[in-house]
């Protein structure tokens, strides 16, 4: 085997070809963007939650489940994965499919070897530790595990389950940083190709709907418990009667590749990846393990900006993380601080989880597809239940639209997430130019 020095172009540019969601309101990156233009929310009640006691009990859960699966693998691969990996491998395959990618054999002897995978998760395989693992291994049946119990309960069960079914060569890793997660590891694909170390990477985030992940945070109490009889009402981001997140599921997953390998293939491009910044506020200044430090948000906005060559008048729209806490204004006067605009001339400010609630480690890649799809089609969706307007966001009413706004010389769209242990990433997304 011979070795050459692979040449790091820092400059390198990166766009996105390949798109793959499955959402609580939607399956498949089409219908995805026709229930972000429609507003349709993917906000169910779920009697099971009622029946375990729990304050809220709605929330978001992709429908249909059991029968999407079985178009994507077989009975065996079924047999060895949870939730969580079960959506991270349609997400996916989808986006992998969709940037015109062919899917490889099971049996084929190939790799892509320019290809890797950084697919985050926030709690990842703890309905597999809580139903089966724990059960058996205290009543002594460690015998009737059997051999995939580490595979389903490892961190990196999705996107290692993905490596395989795409036959994956280049870093295939999961990324963890609460609900940061799948905008963290949208960041660092990124930065793995434009260092020239990947061709392409798939990139996103997924998590599973497990009762066993909502129930710390329904102890929590910050989930919605005024609206389990309105369902589609529950979730508020930025509204004066917001009343905590609503939980969701899911995964989004982009495909990231290099403009040359792009342009080499004839791909789509759905948009470039102008920049990105991930820090952590230290837990100071306000910041705590469930609290965001705003001096860390401004300086992690100002850094994907910075990144991006992009000035604050050239965003026309934020896709926030605005979850329906108290955070909501404290983020909009961060995003406001850090972009030096007033409120009459700020971008337009909407939330998807409005829509989905809040997917957790999953949210960051969901939301970042919704953001690609309303870039390349030149819309923003309206923010469901939110007509009460939080009184401190009363300044910024015009710049938050209720309905599906139309917007075709939108250029660039900034989506933030935001998590537990006070961190937090800024991805900026824009209209693909050409080189000059």
């Amino acid at each position: 085997m011979s070795f050459r020095k692979r040449h790091v172009d820092h400059d390198r540019r990166v766009v996105v070809t390949g798109l793959g969601v499955i959402a609580p309101n939607a399956h498949g990156a089409a219908a995805f963007a026709g229930a972000l233009r429609e507003g349709k929310s993917g906000i169910r009640f779920h009697q099971h939650l009622a029946d375990l006691g729990f304050g809220c009990q709605v929330g978001g859960i992709p429908e249909g489940l059991e029968a999407i699966q079985g178009r994507y693998l077989d009975e065996d691969e079924l047999r060895a994965m949870n939730p969580n990996m079960v959506y991270a491998a349609i997400a996916a395959i989808d986006a992998w499919t969709d940037a015109g990618l062919e899917r490889p054999a099971r049996d084929g002897g190939d790799v892509h070897w320019d290809t890797g995978a950084i697919i985050g998760t926030g709690i990842g395989g703890i309905d597999t530790i809580a139903e089966k693992l724990v059960p058996r291994v205290d009543a002594g049946k460690v015998s009737r595990l059997g051999s995939t119990m580490v595979e389903q309960i490892m961190s990196s069960g999705n996107t290692a389950r993905v490596a395989g079914l795409l036959a994956l060569g280049n870093k295939v890793t999961t990324s963890s940083s609460a609900c940061n997660t799948g905008t963290e590891a949208i960041i660092d694909a990124f930065l793995h190709i434009r260092e020239g170390r990947a061709e392409r990477m798939l990139a996103g985030g997924s998590e599973g709907h497990s009762k066993y992940i909502w129930a710390g945070f329904d102890a929590m109490k910050v989930l919605c418990r005024t609206h389990n009889g309105a369902p589609a009402e529950a979730s508020r981001p930025m509204s004066a009667s917001a009343a905590g997140f609503v939980p969701g599921s899911g995964a989004g997953v982009l495909v990231l590749e290099s403009l040359e390998s792009a342009e080499r293939r004839g791909a789509r491009i759905y948009a470039e990846v102008l920049g990105g910044y991930v820090n952590c506020g230290g837990h100071r200044l306000g910041g705590s393990m469930t609290a965001p430090n705003s001096e860390a948000v401004r300086r992690c906005i100002r850094g994907a900006l910075a990144m991006a060559n992009v000035q604050p008048e050239e965003i026309g729209a934020i896709n926030g993380h605005l979850t329906a806490t108290f955070a909501d204004p404290r983020e909009i006067a961060s995003w406001s601080a850090a972009l030096e605009l007033p409120p009459e001339r700020m971008p337009l400010l909407h939330s998807t989880k409005s829509l989905i609630g809040h997917a957790l480690g999953a949210a960051g890649g969901i939301e970042c597809v919704a953001s690609v799809l309303e870039l390349h089609q030149g819309f923003v969706h309206g923010s469901l239940n939110c007509r009460d307007l939080h009184p401190e966001l009363a300044a910024y009413a015009k710049r938050i639209p209720h309905r599906t706004v139309d917007v075709p010389d939108l250029r660039v769209i900034a989506k933030a997430s935001f998590g537990f242990g006070d961190v937090n990433g800024c991805v900026v997304f824009g209209k693909q130019e050409k080189a000059a």
